[in-house]
């Protein structure tokens, strides 16, 4: 709850004000001399078209705003550092891991998902865990998310899969129906539901939640080697998360709780810590894995993967200015530095195109450059020109490549290190993604971890969602459950009434179900 003795949650202010030394202007420069009255003509008069500082001022108040994202629009960010604790130089040549000790100032972002820029920060939903390491070979940007896997492994579906998480387009309302009838048609999505459903759907603010890259990316040693890895964020706060109850009790008392906690938090000097870890495989394993190794619906097993640390993210500092710097902050998971690499990760793959194009359209052409983008380190190219450009645009060195006037130059030393996708040569095609894939059976596990408690809470809070929706929405979901565990289905089937339906517990006649869901049974 907000500090008594803060206004609407803010920090305290000094109570005597201090007189002002400067002197108002305009954007330019001019001195104001009256900033409270309009120039009019008589002292009933209109305003007249002279009054250079009322339409500068209302210029820009009109255009304030940018586009807010798609997704992740209600956001906390911080600054903070990390500190390498753990020697991975086996697995990178990337100079931030050269040695234990090393440091770099870093900028988190933390988000929802689906709710609009105004919506709760208790909505059940996942949170955004993207970070921007500012190296001394530019900036590495991790995005990720509270969550090891995603709902989608094909990005071809990312924004059906957001529509259904907005609202409906007639009515302008969020649709359990949208949501349900979509996942019960794409399978593929069912631990992530799990995940989102069980007691870790709703955070209890961001300090006391884990990241994860959820993405498969690949670091590369000095010798060229290469090794696939997920990086994982592990909150040193411990986890905590709320229940359903509390959540929506906040969401109307408190909408803004988990900026507030952050805030007051790092205020009190209580800095929030995570410590850092990779599981990696070896290239050579890849087709050794009993699953896709690169899809995001699938995490890998600790026991086959364990866990190695590599340092510590410490967050001590918060922003001067929500909008300069956590409404500004873009995120792009291209952003690596040598010694690091991609995967065949096909949502990451979609990625490494959408979010630049993202903030383009959202921010601007130079979005880059902007202070809390911008990297620490020299750099030079050949990029040019385009809105906003404020930084002298490389004056009147060339803006071509090759030249012989001594501009920037490639170093073959930089080149990306070439990686397989799979040791056996495959066609490139559309392939069905469901085909000989198993959407069960990593759901199920996560099932039978569940103790009875949070068994039944996650039942419920699945029958609360889903018994909004038609008849054969349910029975195509609860199919899916029932694949992944028989338990699993009967409890969700008891709560949505299975004796009034007993249906329920059939699965759906063949003629209900698309291709993509008429999979074989365990």
């Amino acid at each position: 709850m907000a500090d008594k003795n803060s206004i609407n949650g803010s920090s305290p202010k000094p109570s005597t004000p201090k007189p002002s030394t400067q002197v108002l202007t305009t954007n330019q420069g001019r001195p104001v001399g009256d900033n409270q009255n309009s120039v009019t003509a008589g002292r009933r008069g209109p305003i007249t078209l002279d009054d250079f500082q009322l339409f500068e001022k209302m210029a820009q108040f009109n255009r304030e705003r940018i586009p807010e994202r798609v997704v992740h629009a209600k956001g906390s960010g911080a600054h903070g550092n990390f500190l390498v604790t753990h020697d991975i130089t086996r697995y990178t040549s990337a100079r931030l891991f050269s040695k234990i000790g090393n440091t770099c100032p870093l900028f988190i972002r933390f988000s929802t998902v689906g709710g609009e820029k105004g919506s709760a920060d208790t909505a059940r939903d996942p949170r955004g865990f993207a970070i921007k390491f500012y190296t001394e070979e530019g900036n590495w940007d991790m995005v990720g998310n509270n969550t090891p896997v995603f709902f989608i492994r094909d990005p071809l579906k990312f924004g059906d899969f957001i529509h259904t998480q907005k609202r409906e387009p007639g009515s302008n309302l969020k649709s359990a129906t949208m949501m349900w009838d979509f996942w019960s048609l794409s399978p593929e999505s069912l631990h992530q539901v799990t995940i989102l459903f069980s007691d870790r759907g709703i955070p209890d603010g961001y300090r006391h939640m884990n990241g994860y890259s959820s993405h498969t990316f690949s670091l590369i040693n000095a010798a060229g080697e290469l090794h696939y890895v997920k990086w994982h964020f592990k909150t040193i706060q411990g986890i905590k998360n709320l229940p359903v109850e509390e959540a929506e009790k906040l969401a109307g008392s408190d909408p803004d709780y988990s900026q507030r906690d952050l805030h007051h938090a790092i205020e009190r000097g209580e800095f929030p810590s995570w410590s850092v870890q990779i599981q990696v495989m070896p290239e050579s394993e890849i087709d050794k894995f009993k699953y896709n190794p690169f899809d995001l619906t699938k995490v890998w097993p600790h026991a086959d993967y364990p866990m190695i640390d590599v340092g510590v993210m410490t967050l001590d500092r918060m922003p001067g200015n929500y909008f300069a710097e956590t409404e500004q902050a873009a995120f792009n998971p291209s952003n690596i530095v040598p010694g690091m690499g991609y995967s065949p990760d096909k949502m990451l793959q979609g990625r490494l195109l959408s979010y630049p194009d993202a903030h383009r359209y959202r921010i601007g052409t130079n979005y880059d450059l902007l202070p809390i983008n911008a990297r620490k380190n020299a750099g030079a190219n050949y990029n040019r020109d385009g809105a906003m450009r404020f930084d002298g645009n490389y004056g009147s060195l060339p803006n071509y490549e090759p030249n012989s006037f001594g501009g920037p130059a490639q170093d073959p030393r930089y080149t990306e290190r070439p990686y397989t996708t799979s040791t056996t040569l495959e066609k490139i095609a559309r392939y069905d993604h469901h085909e000989n894939n198993d959407d069960y059976t990593q759901a199920g596990d996560l099932w039978r971890l569940f103790d009875e408690g949070q068994k039944n809470r996650t039942a419920k809070a699945i029958a609360d969602s889903l018994g909004q929706t038609p008849l054969h929405i349910q029975r195509l979901q609860l199919s899916h459950f029932k694949k992944a565990d028989p338990e699993y289905a009967s409890k969700v089937a008891s709560l949505l009434g299975k004796d009034q339906h007993p249906e329920y517990l059939h699965g759906p006649d063949a003629a209900e179900l698309p291709a993509a869901a008429r999979l074989p049974e365990k």
